[in-house]
């Protein structure tokens, strides 16, 4: 079953947020998974909720999506995100 990482991310750092977007397209890939949203328009249409910026990942199961987020490759990465932007990070089972 596939899985996905969805992150509501709010940049405060453009430059270090885009070496980042960077080097994290690799990681991604390097573990079976793909980029579905990065950006892009939001329209809330319930409730009050107040998206910054939206990326959807898709992974081929909720293990690879685990083994992606924990891998030595990207926590070297993780703490530019980290500085670069407020974010919320969620892994979610899909279809």
């Amino acid at each position: 079953m596939a899985a996905y990482v969805i992150g509501n991310i709010e940049v405060t750092n453009p430059d270090l947020m885009k070496e980042y977007a960077g080097k994290a397209g690799l990681t991604i890939e390097a573990h079976g998974g793909k980029a579905i949203v990065v950006g892009g328009e939001a329209e809330v249409v319930e409730g009050d909720w107040q998206p910054k910026r939206l990326v959807v990942l898709e992974f081929p199961d909720m293990a690879a999506a685990t083994a992606w987020y924990n891998s030595p490759e990207y926590q070297e990465i993780l703490p530019m995100r980290l500085q670069a932007s407020n974010s919320e990070l969620v892994m979610v089972e899909g279809s």
